[in-house]
């Protein structure tokens, strides 16, 4: 599967392509490998080993990632994955960064004209959770500026999550969005909001889904990466959409009260700490209109998947850079909801057929929202 090309996406040049090319089949491999010849070893090796040493099997995907890092299997697996992630973001960077000029310009052309609205704040204090580490590895996070009116973070983005994705996300890696549309489509089908967020938005992935299956409706997007925000709408621009991006926070935004009738985070509460989860969705109790949904997607709690793939997804809290992982994910969503102000009796809990399958999409065919009706 190749990316769909629009007017802001890094063209690779032959040798850069190779190189992107290899890194994502490297890293395909190195996920099948962990998955599935992680679990061989586990069964065959590592478990019994653990049960001869303890008089018991391991208790919980703790023991089980220590138990697999004390094995060769284990160590290698976990190298080869960390390699493939950085030989990733650096055939893409590269890529970026020779053509940045080009992209910078096009940018400042796309978000000139009058087409939604882009929103930059210098005052803004990047969260330490999201600012504090490279997530997910990628090089100078979602905040770092290179130069003028930069969209560095935004192009690297785009083009690395579909090589980290492998194409499972769609031709334009917004599986997500299109998933959650779905859901919203058959579960509520009177459903015709006014005002749509996106929190954690990046570069707007999950965001143009909206405005193709809500046509009526302003749709906004924030994200606390002005890289972010200036690419997105730019990307949204040469797409064809109207959004309206803003460098915001999601625990405290500039917006009214009850402004939004939809607000979704779509694979963006692994990457904030327990307390702005907290604060994050008494947000959107606020902004929410009566009647309004909230619905965020993440990997499921670890107590509903079983210890040993709980143990390879934790393989990202320790090694990248994904520090809230293990703990976000060991929360009680529906608890979360209560405590922002949502009745239990409009409390969602759902697993949706992806839109977007593919093979390295195992775990990830069916997805799970979570959220509320207010």
């Amino acid at each position: 599967m190749r990316q769909s090309q629009h007017a802001m996406l890094p063209v690779a040049n032959h040798d850069e392509e190779a190189r992107q090319a290899f890194a994502m089949a490297l890293r395909v491999e190195a996920v099948r490998e962990a998955r599935e010849g992680g679990r061989t070893v586990f069964e065959g090796r590592v478990g019994p080993q653990f049960r001869k040493t303890h008089g018991r099997k391991p208790k919980d995907r703790h023991e089980i990632r220590k138990a697999m890092l004390r094995d060769p299997f284990g160590q290698v697996s976990s190298a080869v994955r960390l390699l493939a992630q950085e030989i990733m973001w650096d055939a893409v960077g590269s890529s970026v960064e020779r053509q940045l000029g080009t992209l910078v310009d096009r940018a400042r052309q796309l978000n000139g004209r009058r087409s939604g609205s882009v929103r930059i704040d210098p005052t803004l204090e990047v969260p330490r959770y999201v600012g504090a580490v490279d997530i997910h590895g990628m090089p100078g996070n979602y905040d770092s500026e290179l130069t003028s009116d930069d969209v560095f973070a935004g192009a690297l983005y785009d083009r690395g999550v579909f090589l980290r994705s492998m194409g499972s996300a769609g031709t334009h890696n917004d599986s997500f969005g299109h998933t959650c549309i779905a859901y919203l489509k058959q579960a509520f089908p009177e459903f015709s909001p006014r005002r749509i967020l996106d929190v954690g938005c990046s570069v707007g992935h999950s965001t143009v889904p909206f405005c193709e299956a809500y046509p009526k409706a302003e749709v906004y997007a924030i994200d606390t990466g002005a890289p972010m925000i200036r690419y997105g709408h730019a990307r949204a621009v040469a797409l064809g959409h109207k959004i309206h991006f803003s460098q915001q926070n999601a625990e405290r935004t500039d917006f009214p009260d009850g402004h939004f009738d939809l607000i979704v985070g779509l694979a963006m509460i692994h990457e904030t700490s327990d307390r702005a989860l907290r604060n994050i969705l008494r947000e959107a109790h606020r902004l929410l209109a009566r009647g309004g949904i909230v619905l965020h997607f993440d990997g499921p709690p670890w107590n509903r998947i079983a210890d040993f793939d709980a143990a390879v997804h934790d393989w990202d809290t320790h090694f990248n850079a994904e520090p809230f992982i293990s703990k976000v994910h060991d929360l009680d969503p529906k608890a979360l909801m209560l405590e922002a102000g949502f009745a239990a009796s409009k409390y969602i809990d759902v697993y949706v057929p992806a839109a977007f399958k593919g093979t390295s999409a195992t775990l990830r065919n069916n997805l799970w929202f979570f959220g509320a009706r207010k």
